[in-house]
């Protein structure tokens, strides 16, 4: 007689390893907790961004587990012999160069394999850069959206920078710093003036916060240093509220110029972004006005 299910699946948990998800320092190497240096510590493996990198923290910490590249060039291959390490119960923590692996660097395919199996993830709170970053803005922290780097293609970006447009949530992204006033001026072109947080180098010796907005920052390029790590915090969509009489006003100036009612709705509804049902029903109005 074979064993209950849930009997089954208890000792396949207790057979299988644990994959750590493992938050490292973004600058300071004092951002990191007590429970990742244990954890780092009692892995029989740490799949690592660049071992090299890695190797200053685990050296600072006095951690000897040893280390593999881990990256988004060889993801797909490391996975199958991560899980078999895992299904032979040994533990293992992936770490990525700095901040949580999974945020804009290599993690989701482990994650999700691992899931699939029935393999026990743990995620461990810590550093990353995209929080002090909004926090620091003084821009709304309520309601915010990671967007992280945009995508090079053109029309992945630009269907991307239109869903967001009237977003009202606060928007964050990352940038590399040679591509900084490229990346200022698609922000600007696609949702037009903002206000906006540049934080550069977030823990470390030359950490820097500029607050501006979208047009000044394009227009005096020399205000930020471009080296380092960046985390640029956007305003939301602060769409105006625009009411009946200053649409009826804008009607009726068009008209005066000789517009027709159809073109008069068009021009209007373009230049404002409201519903072209609430400005033709405007116009019906009018002819009662009059």
């Amino acid at each position: 007689m074979g064993l209950p299910f849930f009997m089954k699946k208890e000792i396949k948990m207790i057979n299988t390893g644990i994959l750590y998800i493992v938050p490292t320092p973004i600058g300071n190497l004092a951002d990191i907790t007590f429970r990742a240096i244990d954890i780092l510590n009692r892995a029989s493996i740490i799949g690592a961004e660049d071992t090299r990198n890695s190797k200053k923290l685990l050296n600072h910490y006095n951690i000897e587990t040893p280390m593999i590249s881990y990256h988004k060039f060889n993801e797909r291959k490391r996975v199958e012999k991560l899980l078999n390490k895992l299904h032979n119960g040994e533990d293992i923590a992936i770490i990525s160069d700095a901040g949580t692996p999974g945020i804009s660097d290599p993690a989701s395919i482990i994650i999700k394999e691992a899931i699939k199996c029935g393999i026990k993830v743990e995620v461990l709170p810590g550093a990353t850069a995209f929080i002090p970053a909004l926090v620091a803005s003084g821009l709304n922290c309520e309601r915010f959206q990671f967007i992280g780097f945009l995508p090079e293609k053109n029309k992945i970006r630009n269907k991307i920078l239109k869903d967001i447009k009237e977003n009202e949530n606060t928007l964050i992204f990352y940038e590399a710093p040679h591509k900084l006033q490229k990346f200022f001026q698609i922000l600007f072109d696609n949702l037009g003036d903002r206000k906006i947080s540049v934080v550069r180098e977030i823990s470390k010796i030359y950490e820097t916060y500029y607050s501006t907005s979208l047009k000044n920052i394009i227009e005096e390029p020399e205000q930020i240093v471009a080296k380092g790590e960046f985390v640029i915090i956007v305003e939301g969509s602060q769409k105006a509220i625009i009411s009946d009489i200053e649409l009826k006003d804008k009607l009726i100036k068009l008209l005066e110029n000789g517009e027709t009612k159809k073109t008069a709705v068009k021009l209007v509804t373009n230049e404002t972004g409201e519903q072209k049902n609430r400005i033709y029903q405007l116009t019906l109005e009018l002819e009662v006005d009059e």
